[in-house]
């Protein structure tokens, strides 16, 4: 396995981030195919794919050949498995983590289950009074000093 840098990593979740890019490689699954072919589903012009090809050619997802006047992408494998070695470190720690609060919660459920009477019902207030209470005021205090003209 190649280890990839944190810069490599960065490039290559970089051009992840982008649902254009991400479904060229899902048409890439299939095979190699014409950068034409691959730009025909996608409404943007040429130019505007082929900076999503150089996205993912830079990331090193894709390889490009020119086959004469034609040019083909296919995958290149080595650093979407790099992705997937960094996200697994990070997977296995989520899922210990998940399995120790699914432990702590089946435990605590065994020493406190959870109640299931409901509570008794709060007794109405002993005001006194059923008048509605008067708003307060919007003063602030006494009146201040006014300005002399």
């Amino acid at each position: 396995m190649v280890n990839f840098n944190d810069d490599t990593l960065d490039g290559i979740f970089s051009a992840l981030a982008d649902g254009t890019r991400r479904r060229v490689l899902a048409d890439l699954e299939q095979g190699a195919a014409s950068v034409s072919t691959l730009a025909r589903p996608h409404a943007m012009s040429l130019p505007a794919f082929m900076k999503h090809l150089r996205v993912l050619e830079d990331a090193g997802l894709i390889a490009r050949a020119k086959d004469g006047r034609v040019v083909n992408c296919t995958l290149s494998p080595e650093p979407m498995r790099a992705a997937s070695d960094w996200l697994a470190r990070y997977e296995r720690f989520w899922n210990g983590q998940l399995d120790s609060l699914a432990r702590y919660l089946y435990h605590e459920e065994e020493i406190h289950p959870w109640q299931t009477e409901t509570p008794p019902p709060t007794p109405p207030s002993n005001s006194g009074s059923s008048d509605a209470s008067t708003p307060p005021s919007n003063a602030s205090g006494a009146p201040g000093r006014t300005r002399k003209r």
